[in-house]
């Protein structure tokens, strides 16, 4: 719509002020002068796409972009306009000789990369009509000798551009525009005005015949203005302004208005019942507003409108009744509102419809053939996320063909519509999750002929796969194919053509994959064949794929070595062989893969050391290696070069030696699995430093992959005393410590208490000693804690009753001993076997009951520290007395005679008594000896 109106304007602007300029000048000789300054201005460009190869000989008005009057030879129009699909066309500057055109009414150079400001000199061209230099200058402030062009009529100084934002100049004055007294087109998109500069005066009141006004992103606001005397005006841009106001109603005054243009702003409230005012009103886009009112059935007597965009707002209730008198109405958005109730049958009544999209809202009823009965123009129609049945008989033909169908989550099976196979035109076809439990019919193929993107997943789709050949596209949302979480059997036969993103997973497809044919799909960015029964090897034709960005092959049956090409796809960011059969050793040239995010190798059986090439990925932000044959100590360059790393997960290998201290300058690192290894040495305390373990993670953080919806993060974790799968959903809540079924001596450092951010924290099945950290109440998150099978002693620390959120409690085969403490949270842990084989403690949950010193013992107080300080009180007051009792027994021994005599004559007896029986059983060995 906005591209036929742009066309409709250019027309009708040439028509009316430019046909004379725009003649053919084959019989018109050039001036030479003006020829020589054209020749100047091309010496200062780089022009790498040849745009001024015809720039030689001497009759310039031949020249591509130059155009002469046909009455005097002066050039008189200079259109070198770049092309935004492709590199900038000119690069350089302005040269001043282009003052020399001084008969030049019509410039174009938008879409180049002229360096420095808008040059002053363009301010003399005293004939120019048409000034275009959107795209082209970097920021620097618009010269106000443009003010000076009085005849100038068009001005697009534009940097906001089909939603590319280039960057642009800053206005900091815009008072000299009320001198452009002829101007009718007016555009300043993404140029930097401000809501501190006052606009709209010297617009609005001094440019009485302007038609078109575009000021969309240059974060202007709008003034308390009430009356508006700017009846010319019939195109208004204010989009993307982030304006926080309601809709004025001085826009009643605007009563040429044709196309209005509010979206991506903060309007509110209700809208203004503009009925009678806006007779030629055509387009209204006010998607991404803040209206949160019922949708307004005033917006329904606009009968001259033919594009209504309400999208993205919240207004509520249902589609007014009278929707169907918008007879005009070819574009109708009312996607991600609030919406309820059922659809109006008066909707069947627009014959001009042509694209309807009423998808993520709440509507409900049943859709009929009513709904659509004179629908003939419809292209498109959207109506997925609602609870909408769709309730057409099967002999109905639609009145329409369709280019586009969504209606995911809309309940339209158990069976494939028939209404469908007339559809032959259907580029985008989306029946996901929409309760369908079919075979593919035999006809679905036919409709297949100029598919760009197909969605059936979540269903219960059952037979073989169609073949699919997809149309080749460059959009960024066409080359999809989705057929996952479906029953489909059988093998894949080949890879479909014009592809980019393939996911067929989660069927019950089986057998080898396809090999190479000549005719591999080069476009592929993501392969997701995970959760079926694929077996074999993976084949090295996938290698000749580098535009692969996902590969997820996990949970099928494939065996052999990964193959060393592997390292050609430079690409991936993940790949994920997570429960195959894979063995050997991991391809060195997996550390080619410097933009991999995410590498899964978990539970397989890869052997040997891990590749010292992987400290080459540095962007790896998950690495699990869990359950395989990894042999040798934990590298130290992980913690030194894998500074992004989130989750490192080594459990279940043959790892040895000691935990190397470079993990700890993992600052990110929240979660850490190393156990069901052979790992010896202490916990070293600078664990206490990973900070990715203290806070709460964003989730944005886990919003790293390019498809996110076409790939699920998976970690698999043994907390709370299963093995648990955590996803990207949920994956940033959780911090996890597991060191357990180790052999790892030592005490626990108390610096581990710095980790408050943690949710498990597994050290079982080690050989740690001591005591209970007293400061373990600090982890307040703390949801698993699993000290079993070492052997801790002393009491158990009074500060575990603070944490309030554990669920999940192991301090079995250990040697503590005392009352077990109670209250908050642990009074819920009453399963006796969290204190099983500690023969020393006693009190509930256990029947042990325990004696009074006991009790006494673990009520001492609140804080357990004060015990420690008393004991080593007594042992301060045991020194002293020793001393003291050993001195009195030398004085006595000196000063009493018959004290000392009676003492060494007992201390002789003792002596002789020792040395007999020495001496006896000396005897007897040798007797034994010699006999």
């Amino acid at each position: 719509m906005k591209t036929i109106f742009l066309l409709i304007f250019t027309f009708l602007f040439f028509q009316t002020f430019g046909l004379s300029i725009i003649t053919t000048s084959s019989n018109v000789t050039c001036i030479a002068s003006e020829r020589q300054s054209l020749l100047i201005f091309k010496q200062t460009l780089k022009d790498k796409n040849n745009l001024l190869s015809t720039w030689h000989g001497v009759e310039c008005c031949e020249w591509h972009g130059v155009l002469c009057d046909n009455q005097d030879g002066h050039v008189v129009k200079l259109d070198l306009r770049g092309q935004a699909s492709l590199d900038k066309c000119l690069k350089g500057e302005l040269s001043p000789s282009l003052q020399n055109l001084k008969h030049l009414r019509y410039l174009d150079v938008s879409m180049n990369d002229f360096s420095g400001s808008i040059p002053e000199f363009l301010g003399s061209f005293q004939c120019l009509e048409y000034l275009n230099l959107s795209g082209s200058f970097y920021p620097k402030a618009v010269p106000h000798h443009l003010g000076n062009l009085s005849r100038l009529q068009y001005l697009d100084l534009s940097n906001y551009i089909d939603g590319f934002i280039f960057p642009g100049p800053i206005m900091d004055d815009i008072t000299w525009v009320s001198s452009l007294s002829s101007l009718r087109y007016l555009d300043l998109s993404g140029i930097t005005i401000g809501s501190h500069i006052d606009w709209f005066h010297p617009i609005i009141n001094m440019l009485p015949s302007l038609h078109t006004m575009k000021l969309a992103f240059t974060f202007i606001s709008i003034p308390s203005i009430k009356f508006i005397n700017f009846t010319s005006l019939y195109s208004l841009d204010l989009s993307m302004n982030g304006i926080n106001s309601t809709i004025p109603i001085s826009l009643a005054n605007l009563t040429s208005l044709m196309h209005l243009n509010l979206n991506h702003n903060q309007f509110h409230g209700k809208i203004p019942d503009f009925n009678g005012m806006f007779s030629s009103l055509a387009s209204i886009d006010l998607s991404f507003n803040s209206f949160n009112t019922l949708m307004p059935d005033v917006l329904c007597n606009l009968s001259s409108v033919v594009h209504l965009d309400l999208s993205r707002n919240m207004f509520t209730g249902p589609i007014p009744a009278n929707i169907g008198l918008l007879l005009r109405l070819e574009d109708l958005y009312l996607q991600n509102n609030q919406l309820s109730g059922n659809i109006p049958v008066s909707l069947g009544q627009l014959s001009k419809l042509k694209n309807l999209d009423l998808s993520h809202n709440s509507l409900v009823g049943v859709l009929t053939e009513t709904h659509l009965a004179k629908l003939n123009s419809l292209n498109s129609l959207v109506l997925s996320y609602n609870s909408l049945p769709l309730n057409f008989s099967n002999g109905w033909i639609a009145p329409f063909k369709l280019q586009a169908f969504l209606a995911s989550s809309c309940n339209i099976g158990p069976y494939f519509p028939n209404w469908l196979q007339t559809q032959t035109n259907l580029q985008r076809l989306d029946l996901s999750n929409s309760s369908i439990k079919d075979t593919m019919p035999e006809w679905f193929e036919n409709i297949l002929s100029h598919i760009l993107y197909l969605d059936l997943s979540n269903n219960q789709i059952s037979g073989k796969l169609p073949r699919f050949h997809f149309h080749n596209s460059n959009d960024i949302e066409d080359g999809i194919l989705k057929m996952n979480s479906n029953k489909f059997d059988g093998s894949l036969a080949t890879f479909p053509s014009n592809v980019k993103i393939l996911d067929l997973s989660d069927n019950l497809l089986s057998g080898h994959l396809p090999q190479a044919d000549g005719t591999m799909n080069l476009s592929l960015q993501v392969v997701n064949l995970s959760n079926n029964r694929f077996i074999g090897t993976i084949p090295i034709h996938l290698c000749k794929v580098p535009s692969i960005i996902l590969l997820d092959l996990s949970q099928n049956k494939f065996s052999g070595r990964l193959p060393g090409c592997i390292g050609n796809l430079t690409n991936l960011s993940v790949i994920d062989l997570t429960n195959n059969n894979m063995t050997g050793v991991v391809p060195s040239s997996l550390g080619c893969l410097k933009l991999l995010r995410s590498l899964h190798l978990h539970n397989n059986k890869f052997e040997g050391d891990i590749p010292s090439s992987l400290q080459n990925l540095t962007k790896l932000v998950t690495m699990e290696l869990g359950n395989n044959l990894f042999t040798g100590t934990i590298p130290f360059w992980i913690g030194e070069k894998l500074s992004k790393l989130r989750i490192l997960n080594l459990q279940s290998n043959k790892f040895t030696g000691k935990i190397p201290r470079q993990i700890c300058q993992l600052n990110v690192l929240q979660l850490l699995s190393i156990a069901h290894n052979s790992i010896t040495g202490t916990i070293p305390d600078c664990l206490g430093n990973l900070s990715g373990m203290m806070f709460t993670n964003s989730e944005d953080e886990f919003a790293h992959f390019y498809y996110m919806s076409d790939y699920e993060e998976n970690i698999l974790s043994y907390m709370k005393g299963r093995e648990l799968h955590y996803t990207k959903i949920i994956l940033y809540l959780v911090a996890s410590l597991d060191l357990s079924s180790n052999n790892i001596v030592g005490e626990i450092p108390d610096a581990l208490m710095n980790l408050v951010g943690l949710k498990s924290l597994n050290l079982s099945g080690n050989l740690l000693k001591g005591q209970i950290p007293m400061l373990i109440g600090d982890l307040g998150q703390l949801e698993s804690l699993d000290l079993s099978m070492n052997n801790f002693s002393g009491r158990i620390p009074q500060s575990l009753t603070s944490l309030n959120f554990l669920s999940h409690l192991n301090l079995s085969f250990n040697n503590l001993s005392g009352t077990i403490p109670n209250g908050n949270q642990l009074q819920t842990l009453d399963d006796p076997s969290i204190y099983k084989g500690n023969n020393g403690l006693c009190g509930p949950p256990l029947l042990r009951s325990c004696n009074r010193n006991d009790v006494t013992d673990n009520h001492v107080g609140e804080d357990e520290g004060q015990d420690g300080t008393e004991g080593l009180w007594i042992y301060i007051g045991m020194g002293p007395g020793f001393v003291v009792g050993f001195m009195g027994l030398l004085g006595s021994l000196h000063f009493i005679r018959r004290w000392r005599v009676a003492y060494f004559e007992t201390l002789g007896n003792i002596y002789g008594w020792i040395m007999l029986l020495f001496e006896l059983n000396i005897a007897r060995l040798r007797r034994k000896v010699f006999e």
